[in-house]
Order: C-alpha cells, then structure tokens, then sequence
C-alpha cells in the first residue's frame, strides 16, 4: 500500500475527472472529529490502470518499451496490408477486446477458439485457476497485473481476473472554482439554419467548474496476495510483482499531468521510501527475464501477432 501526498501545478485549482451524465464524482468522508468533508474523485481506478499500462508502451513505436521487450503480448494488424492497429497493451480490455478475439492467428484460427483452447475452457467443466494464469501469462503477463474479463458466452466459464495493481486519487476537504469563456466567432456575426453554434459558427458562452483542495493523495494497492495465487513459478510470480512497482514508480517520475488543467507533483519522497529506484526495478525485470521464465520457456519472445478484418466487410 502506497499513499502519495499530491500538490496541484502550477495553482492550487485542478480539474478532475468527468462522468457522462454526471459530471464530477463529488462525495462525503469522514474526518477525525466527527464531522464529514467534501471530497471529489480526481482520477478513477480504471483511468489509473491505463496510465500505469501508459508507462510500458511507446506510442512512437507502437510497441513496448525497451524494459518489457522480452515479454509476449499481442499485436493486431490489418488482414489487408498488414498494418498495425492496436494490441492487447493497449485495448481497454486486453485480451478479451473486440479486436483481438475477432482477429484470426497466423494458422487461420479464430482467436476466440485459440484462447479458449489455451485457457482449456469447455462446457460442463470446471476452470483451473492456476492453467488460465499460466496461460494468460504466456500471451500477455500484463493481464494478470491489470486484469482482463473474457466476457463472452462463446468463452466456456467467462474467467475473470481482477486488478491486482490498484490506484485512484481523491481530494479532500474540496471548494468548487467557477469560472467560464467565451468561444468567438470573428467572421459570422449573424446565424441562420444549418450555419449556427451547432455547426460550430457564432459566439458560445461557456462555463467551467474546477476544485480546489485541503489535501490531494494518491492511493495505490498492489494485491501481492494475488499474485501469489496464480501459482506460477517464483520467478514469474516475482517478475508481476517487479513490473507492478516498476510501473508505479516510473509513473510518479514521469509526472502526473493528467489532463490540461489537471497536474500534479508529489510533495513527499518519504511516501514511496519502501519502493525502489526506477532503475534497480529495470534491472530486476530484465534479469528475471533473462534468467528464464518456466511459463515462457516454450513461448517466443515478443508479440503473437494476429490479423483482423471488418466483419461487416467479409
């Protein structure tokens, strides 16, 4: 468990995550004296998955980053031209996305028969915890950090893996900010069917709320508990748990700007003294990786690679 205290930049507003219908996640916690304070969700566990899944992917290179090279995942790429698309690393739902289990395997197999027949998921018989984690593990370890739910009657049983790397981060003791703007239109001063603001011509008034905060802290659970029971070799089991903390640690040196108006900086290195450097968990996670690995001993390094077409277009 990891509390980091944050402080807004370069002000003290901030301005936190939104819900459709919604808006900002506004609720009450209690305080030592009895009383209950306003407090507000900045970022929700779910964005926070992606930011840490964030710190292991070069969008330059549409692929791992060096540190996480030697380890599967999934690369999907256009049936037609070959051309990649997108990856178990980065869909919302890892594995169990549309585009990976619509996608066909190099030996014209449907990726939804091919994962069913790695996890060994058929009716009528009862999953094995410890044969799925294995098995994910060999396509894409990540999964068993960030979790993945293979939400789909065609998958025997549906197998569920929870987040085992958690984090969210709420603000305490809030006041609303309000404020607004004007988006201006220099060149139609008039507006008439079909050309008016909802078309985007004319002068639009708009208005803006952010927050400000007693205290803003960042919380982060890694479920060692979890990783642990998988049952995996010591090595893969000591390998999710590297990546976890490497993921967080890299995270909180790479910054927290979370959106425009929205970022943070940590304002005590005392918070993660128990979690090591950046570089020694590097050189942890290639170690492990290069000292071998059982559940990948027989998986070649790097991405599977899968084709998907439209089957709208088939």
């Amino acid at each position: 468990m990891y509390t980091v205290s944050l402080r807004a930049l370069p002000s003290d507003r901030f301005q936190p995550t939104g819900f459709p219908d919604l808006g900002a996640a506004e609720y009450e916690i209690p305080v030592d004296d009895g009383r209950w304070d306003k407090a507000i969700l900045v970022e929700s566990a779910q964005s926070m998955a992606n930011r840490f899944e964030g710190v292991g992917w070069s969008e330059h290179e549409q692929a791992p980053v060096e540190t996480l090279r030697g380890l599967p995942w999934v690369r999907v790429v256009a049936k037609d031209d070959g051309r990649y698309l997108t990856s178990s690393r980065t869909e919302a739902h890892r594995l169990a996305s549309a585009f990976v289990k619509e996608s066909y395997t190099p030996d014209d197999v449907d990726m939804v028969e091919e994962i069913s027949n790695r996890l060994r998921l058929a009716d009528d018989t009862p999953t094995s915890p410890s044969t799925i984690a294995a098995e994910i593990f060999a396509l894409d370890p990540l999964c068993l950090i960030h979790g993945v739910f293979f939400a789909d009657s065609k998958w025997p049983g549906q197998p569920k893996i929870a987040r085992a790397l958690t984090g969210f981060i709420e603000a305490a003791d809030v006041r609303e900010v309000h404020s607004g703007g004007l988006k201006s239109d220099h060149v139609r001063h008039s507006l008439g069917e079909g050309g008016g603001t909802a078309e985007g011509y004319g002068h639009v008034p708009y208005s803006r709320t952010e927050y400000t905060a007693r205290s803003i802290a960042l919380y982060v659970s890694i479920d060692v508990g979890q990783f642990e029971s998988y049952g995996l070799s010591a090595n893969a089991t000591e390998l999710l748990l590297a990546i976890a903390r490497w993921e967080v640690r890299s995270l909180l040196e790479r910054g927290l700007r979370l959106r425009t108006a929205c970022e943070f900086e940590s304002i005590n290195q005392k918070d993660t003294a128990n979690l090591a450097a950046t570089e020694d968990l590097e050189r942890q996670i290639r170690d492990l990786i290069s000292g071998g690995i059982d559940e990948l001993s027989s998986v070649p390094s790097g991405p599977f690679e899968v084709r998907w077409s439209d089957r709208k277009k088939r």
